[in-house]
């Protein structure tokens, strides 16, 4: 499986597609960033008068919850209803699932509209499987990624989606086979919005628009490693930013190799 995510980072840098990122204020710039930097070109916008427009020129679409309002769920909304309509892959990556009505409303919502992906962390997508499949409200707890593999089974077949579960251990669960990937660092927890970027570099891959299952799976384990070999030289979460938009930015076929850690198996 390695060599296939080679190519599909090869297949990305040499044709930098446009990823639309309707994401939440704390990680606007972090995003643009690491998507720049593996080699992709990001575009910001929120507003409902034009996000559908720029979903019609997006190799893929990422809509982030984090920070939010009626007026940004009314955008999320047209651009994901948009982005089914014409085929563009949309990551959905559910944050606070579970923590209030208005929330998990906009999510149902934002479901019903079919994304290619959805990327959080275990009790995330234990809440957005159990509100989406039963009404109910999600969970207040801290789950293992482990603990949340069942409900990741449950979103992918009832909407189709990549489901990618992010934690100590990585998940990615599709329709034939699921994979783990057992990379990162401790250090990547005390950086804010890590996860964030692992959603949007998930859509990067989703742009190349030929293997859903196997580009969510570059997105993740990329990502990962990437924190993981940053985190080496690193003294902590400042310098870890930093280091990770570099080793993003020079990722080389031989340290994907020799350090990734991914595992694919078949249901």
């Amino acid at each position: 499986m390695e060599q296939e995510i080679i190519q599909k980072l090869h297949q990305l840098r040499q044709q930098s597609p446009l990823v639309h990122n309707i994401t939440n204020f704390v990680v606007m710039n972090n995003t643009a960033n690491a998507l720049l930097a593996i080699g992709a070109s990001p575009v910001m916008v929120h507003s409902s008068r034009e996000v559908k427009d720029v979903v019609g020129i997006s190799g893929a679409l990422v809509i982030n919850i984090g920070t939010l309002s009626e007026e940004w769920a009314e955008g999320m909304l047209i651009a994901a209803a948009h982005a089914a309509q014409v085929g563009c892959p949309w990551v959905l990556d559910p944050v606070g699932a579970g923590i209030s009505p208005f929330r998990n409303d906009v999510l149902k919502e934002l479901l019903s509209h079919s994304p290619t992906a959805i990327r959080g962390n275990a009790s995330e997508i234990i809440a957005l499987a159990s509100f989406a499949s039963t009404g109910g409200k999600g969970v207040d707890s801290v789950a293992s990624s482990a603990d949340a593999v069942s409900s990741g089974r449950l979103l992918q077949e009832n909407y189709g989606a990549q489901v990618c579960i992010s934690g100590e251990t990585d998940y990615i669960i599709g329709k034939d086979s699921w994979a783990e990937v057992n990379n990162g660092s401790v250090l990547m927890t005390k950086v804010t919005g890590l996860g964030c970027t692992a959603s949007a570099i998930v859509a990067a891959f989703l742009a190349l628009r030929q293997e859903p299952f196997l580009e969510a799976v570059a997105g993740v384990s990329l990502c990962s490693l990437a924190g993981e070999l940053a985190a080496r030289q690193s003294i902590g979460p400042g310098t870890l930013q930093l280091n990770m938009y570099d080793t993003l930015y020079n990722l080389s076929e031989d340290e994907i190799r020799i350090h990734l850690k991914v595992k694919e198996y078949a249901y």
